[in-house]
């Protein structure tokens, strides 16, 4: 069956009806094409032909789409094109892995899915770089239609800027009409940085051979024909398109569905991106996970061709099971928060190959520094990792152990980061490798001890703590003597500066003593494990006392009249730890509901602003579900109501819900954390990559 022929598009859409009975939500930005952080794009308006589709970082990357009705021009993709006007959008939809939008006009009605099959426990297919793109029409006047429809995709999505020179061809694959392009210049992994686009590797347009393929040519020239007539410029007025151009391409397709009745018309394309070489790795240059065995685009687009019915299934399930067990774990608005952000924390990922097999999953700090395998972004997104594979929870601590089992890694705390996004080659963080001045030592070091601990409970054996015990028992060893009562130092919060005797900090040094004291029981050492717990404990007793505040506990040891968000103890519950008092939870969050503010509770007593990943994590905490819906739902507002129109924001004002900072983050990840706090839901997902 040729790929065009969708008998199971109703199933491989059926999965955005577990999405109909929750609350609406409008997403300050709506996921489109979203695999990593260079091949990321969004839609950041209400309605998806008000404004050009963007990359992440907010720069246009712009796909564009008309449909003829009766032979008059709509648009329904795209904005600021005087050639068809909008089409009446009446539906919106996002699930963990498609998006969905629904127009009519002129008695016909226009459905647009694009499915990422973004499946956690099948690395194969999470790491290819294809999003299916189908377009359904039918008529709802009881009338026949002359329907055709053109896609195109700008060339600017395979350069960092619009002035690059860019190359194009057109392809045959095995059932595919193909057209590609990239940059003539194909600088590979040639800098690193944060507002930056990849201009390296090839983009696809990809359709099936039955349906007409476009040759490509300048934006206005093809619209303008399709406009008028529905048909291309003529051929011969054309630039040849091997031709490398400082115009403005597009990779560009149509198709004549001929007269169309109630009964849907179906047309697909694939977009795709080929970036050949992803991360460099301690000089290595690392292939994506899908080219490991040596596939290149050639193999890569037939056989998503052939599997999309399959994968559309597959993703019908994965959504209305996830779905569900949101709405189970945190009740409706929860739910919506949980599914936008699923795919943008995996967009904020790369996954490759090392040179041995071993899957390392690399992060970006988009809107931060640009930092590579950040540490204290891997803390706060591992949680929807660690309830969907642990492998990928492992993929992001497995270079960074590699790494800092270096001699030049000469620190006994854990590193910061790896690099600048993609060169993933040496923290660049703070003072680097030269000096400890602007490092977050303890931060990391618990970090990575919490992190491995999750894993371990995850899989039900510490055998990757064991891998690395040499690193985890030196940092073990180092909070134990700087944990406890921490100095003037950062943690993952930077933004609000350094701060001595932190009591969140503490708090995670304590646990991760905990934590470490769990993994030597494990492995078999009930010395060590007896020692380790024991000073957990007494250090948990001695924060107690300490951080005291009457009905609250403060920011720090020494600031009376302050609070903090003590995010960091829900691996207390979680690991089943139980080194805190119960009491010490049930004050915070009685007093934090007394802190809250229009769009959610502040990180500390010092600013409005707050963490969208550490509310949901302070809310865990809560033992009754009304005070987690408390604490959270005014994210989901925020959400709904917030002016800045960027891929879900971490940072952002409480009092009007402007951004403050950060977006497209991997941090958002950190939202399925109430997942993990029940053990059942937990085990059933972990289960599926058995």
């Amino acid at each position: 069956m040729r790929f065009l022929k969708l008998c199971l598009i109703t199933a491989a859409l059926a999965g955005i009806s577990a999405a109909q009975s929750l609350p609406p939500l409008r997403p300050p930005a709506v996921p489109l094409v979203t695999h990593d952080p260079y091949f990321s794009i969004w839609s950041m308006s209400d309605q998806l032909t008000e404004t050009a589709t963007r990359h992440w970082t907010g720069t246009d990357q712009p796909l564009t789409g008309f449909v003829r009705i009766d032979g008059v021009p709509y648009r329904f993709l795209g904005a600021g094109n005087r050639l068809g006007r909008p089409m009446k959008q009446v539906r919106r939809e996002v699930t963990p892995t498609s998006t969905l939008y629904a127009f009519e006009e002129a008695g016909v009605e226009l459905t647009l899915t694009f499915l990422t099959p973004a499946l956690p426990e099948d690395l194969d297919i999470l790491s290819r770089p294809v999003t299916y793109l189908t377009f359904s029409v039918r008529s709802t006047d009881g009338r026949t239609h002359p329907v055709s429809l053109y896609f195109d995709a700008s060339t600017v999505l395979a350069v960092n800027a619009p002035e690059q020179r860019v190359a194009c061809s057109r392809l045959k694959m095995p059932g595919l009409d193909v057209l590609r392009a990239g940059s003539a210049e194909q600088p590979v992994l040639a800098k690193s940085g944060d507002n930056l686009r990849i201009d390296w590797g090839h983009l696809y347009l990809a359709a099936s051979l039955d349906a007409a393929a476009a040759t490509l040519i300048t934006n206005q020239r093809t619209r303008e024909a399709y406009a008028a007539s529905g048909q291309w410029p003529d051929y011969d007025e054309l630039d040849p398109p091997s031709q490398s151009s400082r115009y403005q391409l597009v990779l560009a397709a149509k198709f004549d569905l001929g007269s169309v009745d109630a009964a849907a018309a179906t047309r697909q394309v694939m977009l795709a991106y080929d970036d050949q070489f992803s991360i460099q790795y301690l000089q290595r240059n690392l292939r994506p996970w899908w080219r490991r065995n040596g596939a290149s685009a050639v193999d890569l687009l037939p056989a998503a061709a052939r599997d999309y019915a399959a994968l559309a299934e597959r993703c019908r399930r994965f959504d209305g099971e996830l779905t569900a067990d949101l709405v189970r774990a945190g009740g409706p608005k929860y739910a919506q928060v949980a599914i936008l952000a699923y795919r943008q924390a995996l967009a904020a990922h790369k996954l490759a190959a090392d040179i041995d097999g071993t899957p390392l999953f690399f992060s970006k700090e988009n809107f931060s520094n640009g930092c590579i395998g950040t540490v204290d972004l891997t803390y706060p997104s591992a949680p929807l990792f660690l309830l969907l594979n642990p492998a990928l929870a492992k993929g992001l601590m497995t270079f960074i152990f590699q790494y800092a089992s270096l001699p030049r890694w000469r620190f006994p705390f854990a590193p910061h980061d790896i690099g600048q996004y993609p060169l993933a080659n040496g923290q660049v963080y703070g003072g680097g490798e030269r000096t400890e001045e602007n490092q977050m030592p303890v931060e990391e070091s618990g970090n990575l001890i919490l992190v491995t601990a999750a894993v371990a409970q995850a899989e039900g054996n510490a055998d990757y703590a064991k891998t690395h015990w040499t690193l985890l028992t030196r940092w073990a060893e180092y909070l134990r003597e700087k944990g406890m009562d921490p100095e003037n130092q950062l943690c993952t919060d930077d933004f609000a500066g350094h701060l001595a005797r932190n009591t969140n900090l503490s708090v995670k040094a304590i646990l991760a003593l905990g934590a470490y004291g769990r993994l030597a029981s494990m492995l078999g050492m009930p010395e060590v494990a007896a020692r380790y717990q024991t000073i957990a404990r007494d250090y948990a007793k001695k924060w107690a006392e300490l951080a005291d505040d009457g009905d609250h506990y403060r920011l720090a040891f020494d600031r009376s009249g302050t609070w903090s968000q003590k995010y960091n103890l829900v691996w207390d519950r979680i690991l089943g730890l139980n080194l805190f008092p119960p009491d010490v939870a049930r004050k915070e969050i009685a007093y934090y509901r007394t802190k809250q503010n229009r769009y959610g509770l502040p990180l500390d007593n010092r600013e409005t602003y707050t963490k969208l990943d550490w509310i949901f994590w302070t809310a865990t905490l809560a033992g009754r579900q009304e005070d987690f819906e408390a604490l959270t739902a005014p994210v989901f507002d925020f959400l709904n109501e917030s002016p800045s129109r960027v891929p879900m924001t971490d940072w952002y004002w409480t009092i009007d819900g402007k951004q403050r900072g950060f977006q497209a983050r991997s941090v958002v990840g950190g939202v399925f954390i109430k997942m993990l706090a029940d053990p059942e839901l937990w085990r059933k997902w972990v289960s599926r990559t058995r």
